[in-house]
């Protein structure tokens, strides 16, 4: 029998399972950045070397981080963010055992969660006050920015904070991302968790779309320190199913542009070949079949089809609703070309992909599934 937010009306709430660590106090300096210094050269600024890298390296064996106290810190979870996505995250963690505050602008989306007993806040920083643990779920950067640093932010308290850990599943910029880790470093913990006295980022976002958030079937790409991603995995896989450790800062967010830069571009080339073929005769369910059996077989055709009436259970079925907005897959292919810019690499199908799914917004698009590049942009057809 299910209550309120699909919770089972009796639940057996069960501790996140202990995780051993290495033996040493210190974090590896290994760990901290899994690109090559030329590589991250190119990409932080001296400032942010200097004064986080190098800091964070030089203190990290005065200040450790004790794994035995970890699993007992993630149960109170402060959620921020109640969207399409992060309801179903914050619902997950809550059918795990998980203590939940949250907190959203939209007061419609707290009271989902305060009409089943779940505790919610007026604003971030009284989630930060009755938190161990930061989840974030935001639309942009600047919403990032504003929940965190803005006023009643989540770091409104100055230097000093209470949750030790902070994970940021939003999808924005890996520069926003570092910027925004070397801040929360800086601080110190009120109260002092293991032997650790500072407080940790990883930067988190997301693949699997609402229905992956849904079933619990997430995969996370986390960026940050390597302990305090293994520390907080049980959180993770309590919202999905797979988790991927990055490297250093920032390094989940920029995994999360590319992965979205290789998507939308995939879904244009085999939107561009299916609409190509209906031209010249052949059907796109035949060249579908062809491509699934050959060297053309992608995720775009084989999962995500986005022809209509090829395959069910996918936005082409259902006119192009839900799934993940044109809108959305232009602001992150926005963040992938102002990255690809920062460091003077040449990304010339990001730009591409970019103008066409603005031209999908323009025309009234941007809340359709990204696949409608297929029908309204290529003028193909239903499957016949």
């Amino acid at each position: 029998m299910l209550g309120c937010l699909g919770i089972p009306v009796i639940v057996v709430k069960l501790q996140p399972r202990r995780r051993a660590f290495p033996a040493e106090n210190g974090i590896a300096k290994n760990k901290l950045m899994a690109i090559p210094a030329s590589r991250t050269r190119m990409v932080l600024s001296s400032c942010y070397r200097s004064s986080y890298l190098e800091k964070m390296l030089s203190s990290s064996a005065a200040r450790g981080f004790s794994s035995n106290a970890v699993p007992a810190q993630l149960e109170r979870v402060g959620f921020i963010g109640l969207g399409n996505m992060g309801f179903h995250m914050a619902n997950n963690l809550i059918k795990a055992g998980y203590k939940l505050t949250v907190n959203d602008i939209d007061q419609a989306a707290m009271k989902k969660f305060s009409d089943c007993g779940i505790s919610t806040v007026e604003t971030p920083f009284k989630v930060a006050e009755s938190s161990d643990v930061i989840i974030t779920m935001l639309p942009s950067s600047s919403h990032v920015l504003a929940v965190y640093t803005g006023q009643n932010g989540l770091l409104h308290g100055g230097s000093q904070v209470r949750p030790w850990l902070f994970i940021d599943s939003s999808t924005i910029d890996p520069h926003t991302s570092r910027k925004l880790s070397m801040n929360i470093f800086q601080c110190l913990l009120k109260e002092k968790k293991g032997n650790a006295d500072s407080p940790f980022m990883l930067d988190a976002p997301v693949s699997g779309g609402v229905p992956g958030a849904a079933a619990a079937t997430l995969t996370f790409m986390v960026g940050g320190i390597e302990d305090a991603y293994l520390a907080a995995k049980p959180l993770f896989l309590a919202m999905g199913k797979n988790t991927v450790y990055c490297g250093g800062p920032g390094n989940g967010a920029a995994a999360k542009i590319c992965n979205n830069l290789a998507m939308a571009v995939s879904m244009l080339g085999v939107s561009e070949a299916l609409a190509l073929g209906q031209g010249l005769g052949i059907s796109a369910n035949t060249l579908t079949n062809i491509f699934n059996s050959s060297s053309a077989r992608c995720w775009s055709s084989d999962s995500y089809n986005p022809v209509p009436g090829v395959m069910e259970g996918v936005p082409s079925s259902r006119s192009y609703d839900g799934g993940f907005s044109s809108k959305l897959m232009a602001k992150d292919l926005m963040l992938a070309k102002a990255s690809a810019e920062e460091i003077q690499q040449k990304c010339p199908l990001a730009s591409e992909a970019l103008n066409i799914y603005m031209e999908m917004c323009s025309k009234g698009f941007e809340s359709k599934d990204f696949s409608c590049v297929f029908k309204h942009y290529y003028s193909g057809s239903h499957n016949l």
